[in-house]
C-alpha cells in the first residue's frame, strides 16, 4: 500500500514537472526520484539535458551613448 502511495506521488510530480520552468523541473524530478526510492521502485525518467546558453550581444547603447569619446 505504501509503495503505491509513493508511486502515485512520483507520477503526479512528474506530470507537474512537464509544465514547469527548467529550474523547477529539475527540482521536481529529483523529488520524484526520492519518492520512487521510498516506494521501492527504480524508475528512470527522461534524461534531463541542460538548456543551451543563449548567445546574446550587448545592446548598442552600451557602445554608443552620449558623452562617450
Amino acid at each position: 500500500m505504501e509503495q503505491e502511495f509513493y508511486q502515485g506521488l512520483a507520477q503526479r510530480v512528474r506530470a507537474i514537472a512537464e509544465q514547469a520552468d527548467p529550474f523547477t523541473r529539475r527540482r521536481l524530478l529529483d523529488l520524484a526520484k526520492r519518492y520512487d526510492a521510498k516506494g521501492g521502485t527504480s524508475r528512470s525518467g527522461p534524461v534531463e539535458r541542460p538548456l543551451p546558453v543563449p548567445r546574446t550581444t550587448p545592446p548598442a547603447s552600451i557602445f554608443s551613448g552620449p558623452g562617450e569619446a
